[in-house]
């Protein structure tokens, strides 16, 4: 599956290979698909990459070569339709699936385990996007939710192992749109994908701070970063 944004990319390139048998430029790239930076382009190419759809070629600027196409574009499937998975986000985490408004401190003093959504995966790691399809519930107790609306989300890679978050575990996050400096955030980069990072404000800009030292610090304009909510609990199987 692609999101929209995979998908348009990776057309992209294939027709622009079609007609002159070299593959576009990041700006051109950046340009067709109306996108603010080159690093959301990055991004979709190695979305598009760990999916299977095209390869990079070593050694040789520019060379790539489009492995395969979606579903919709293979005669022998009957012109099905691509199926688009949604991107993080046309505006904020509860657009898409909504998670249902309740009350924990009547949970709280019943002492009933609250279920929450669980609205996909996040990555703590290169970003990628966070599926926000509802695919499940769990039931957490009372004591870890507090007051407000929350929902879970499966944590894919290893930037925050420093601070006790594994790949595998469920974050469960209240769902809010700001948050203090320093605390761990699912952010929004560039209205296209999503990462659970800790949040540092330096003057006009934001850092993503990663808990894991093979991770850089990344730095963002204020416009560039939207706050989906805080990291206010954690779930692990062993």
């Amino acid at each position: 599956m692609l999101t929209r944004k995979q998908h348009e990319l990776l057309m992209f390139i294939h027709e622009r290979m079609k007609e002159t048998g070299i593959p576009p430029s990041f700006d051109e790239m950046k340009e067709a698909l109306d996108l603010r930076s080159k690093s959301g382009i990055h991004r979709l190419i190695t979305a598009l990459e760990e999916r299977g759809f095209i390869r990079r070629l070593p050694n040789r600027a520019r060379a790539m070569e489009v492995v395969k196409l979606p579903d919709s574009m293979n005669p022998s499937l009957g012109g099905r339709k691509t199926r688009f998975e949604p991107s993080v986000i046309e505006g904020t985490l509860g657009k898409v699936a909504k998670p249902q408004p309740r009350s924990n401190a009547q949970d709280e003093d019943t002492g009933r385990p609250v279920t929450i959504p669980v609205m996909g995966r996040i990555a703590a790691g290169v970003p990628i996007e966070a599926i926000q399809t509802h695919s499940h519930t769990i039931a957490v107790p009372p004591e870890m939710l507090g007051s407000g609306e929350h929902y879970a989300l499966e944590v894919r890679g290893d930037s925050m192992i420093d601070a006790g978050i594994f790949d595998g575990d469920t974050v469960l996050i209240h769902k809010q749109p700001t948050a203090n400096n320093g605390e761990i955030i699912v952010a929004l980069v560039d209205d296209e994908e999503a990462t659970l990072k800790r949040l540092r404000r330096k003057g006009n800009s934001i850092a993503l701070e990663a808990a894991n030292p093979a991770y850089e610090t990344r730095i963002f304009g204020p416009d560039q970063v939207k706050v989906q909510g805080r990291l206010v609990g954690l779930l692990r199987k062993y």
